[in-house]
């Protein structure tokens, strides 16, 4: 192995069990010149589990802006540079993406590791169909967008994962009461750690689970829905009016398609008999 100059590596650090960073991530945080990461003092601890230090410099979601500058200067020098969120994998509901835009856009290579990341643990831990999924991350705080989101994920027929914080956990599940019904889902909590606990049941099941409380870091899968559910020709249109909001006619159709396994010619006459 080797660290390559001029280079920004994003490298995945562990959910909890610090055992799972890689030994290529561990040699490539070793190696490189600088470790810019979200904050400094849980990466320090990391850092001193290994018995290692380096220079460490602080990216994070209120100055990813200036500090991506700094990284370009330092790749500018020949440098070589890690970056790493709190846990888990970089850019996933967490920091990174506009210093990932700025590197590539000067030209510089930009290097992913594989490693752990919450939302697939969570996804294989459920044991739900994850044939197809999508990952919503964090809902926003605010009570409006989140009662938009919660019902637009509500027609999602995919399996859904979402992240929670236990404050708002049980706020939250109260709110799937109304919008996921008797759906399935599945409480990942505190994932690789001592405590890790995968709990299943309905929205009411969950509420009377955790009545005292819930601690640690949480993902919420919720089952996707059963495929007849989906053949009523007006849940379908009222599906693909929901696709067309953000997509192109065409591909509101494919992407219908491919989520229910119903013909495409059928779906295109379903749309064009009611344009």
């Amino acid at each position: 192995m080797e660290v390559i100059s001029n280079s920004l590596y994003l490298v995945p650090t562990p959910i909890g069990n610090l055992s799972e960073l890689s030994a290529r991530a561990l040699f490539v945080l070793k190696n490189v010149d600088y470790i810019f990461c979200e904050d400094t003092r849980n990466t320090l601890k990391l850092l001193n589990h290994f018995d290692f230090t380096k220079h460490l410099i602080s990216l994070h979601e209120h100055n990813e802006q200036t500090a991506s500058n700094k990284v370009i200067d330092f790749l500018k020098e020949g440098k070589s540079i890690a970056y790493v969120s709190d846990a888990g994998t970089p850019l996933i509901s967490d920091p990174g993406s506009i210093l990932v835009n700025k590197v590539r856009e000067a030209n510089y290579k930009v290097i992913p590791l594989s490693g752990p990341s919450a939302l697939i643990n969570a996804l294989v831990g459920s044991g739900f169909d994850i044939t197809h999924f999508y990952f919503q991350g964090f809902l926003s705080l605010k009570s409006s967008l989140r009662k938009k989101e919660l019902l637009d994920l509500s027609h999602r027929l995919e399996t859904i994962v979402i992240y929670e914080s236990p404050h708002k956990f049980m706020e939250t599940i109260k709110e799937f009461i109304e919008v996921f019904k008797e759906r399935k889902i599945c409480v990942c909590r505190e994932l690789t750690k001592i405590y890790e606990e995968f709990f299943i049941g309905n929205a009411p099941e969950i509420l009377q689970h955790y009545q005292e409380g819930i601690k640690g870091e949480i993902v919420l899968v919720i089952e996707n829905q059963k495929k007849e559910l989906i053949i009523d020709d007006a849940l379908l249109l009222k599906k693909l009016s929901l696709k067309l909001k953000t997509l192109s006619a065409k591909d509101a159709i494919e992407q219908l398609s491919q989520e229910t396994q119903i013909a495409k010619n059928y779906l295109k006459s379903l749309y064009l008999g009611h344009k």
